[in-house]
């Protein structure tokens, strides 16, 4: 059976992006040592990618004529009109996360489903009780204010700690299960 992983970066306060989706923070901290190796690994077991619109217009912006998941089946929850770059596997949904499951694990070859983001199509997965991991690369910024990591409407029981790294440049990736843990 596929996991459904949320492999993200943030800042030290919680944030994935800035306000305005700026990610300067970020992108500033690219080469770092141990981070093209860990989203390598986490790669190889992926079948399958979920994102939300805001995600795949960022990428559109910043990657123009690049589309950095080939041949990955790749869905995007949107509500606005796109079409799919040269060489992409895309399907654009809209509707809860719920209803296209089957469809995200048929397309996986039996590995996992990557949910890009934002925070809020994750949050999602996690108040259905459908994320099982959190793989958080923890960078060491504070940015103040900005997209949240994974915005619920309250607590979570307790995550699972099941490993714990630290990597190049003051990085540390943790790794959490959540198995069936959904968000209030």
């Amino acid at each position: 059976m596929p996991r459904i992983q949320y492999f993200v970066a943030a800042s030290l306060d919680g944030f994935i992006a800035t306000p305005t989706d700026d990610l300067g923070w970020l992108l500033q901290f690219d080469g770092f040592e141990g981070g093209k190796e860990s989203y390598e690994s986490f790669m190889a077991d992926v079948g399958c990618i979920v994102m939300g619109g805001g995600t795949y217009a960022w990428l559109l912006e910043h990657e123009p004529g690049n589309w950095p998941y080939p041949g990955t089946p790749s869905y995007v929850f949107t509500r606005h009109e796109y079409t799919a770059p040269a060489g992409s596997d895309i399907t654009f949904v809209r509707g809860e996360v719920t209803e296209f499951l089957a469809d995200f694990e048929r397309a996986t070859g039996g590995k996992n489903i990557w949910v890009v983001g934002g925070g809020n199509l994750a949050a999602q997965f996690a108040s259905a009780g459908l994320l099982d991991e959190l793989i958080l690369s923890v960078i060491p910024v504070v940015l103040g204010d900005g997209k949240r990591l994974l915005p619920l409407a309250g607590p979570t029981p307790p995550l699972e700690l099941v490993a714990s790294r630290t990597m190049g440049r003051g990085i540390v990736e943790l790794r959490y299960r959540l198995d069936g843990i959904a968000g209030s």
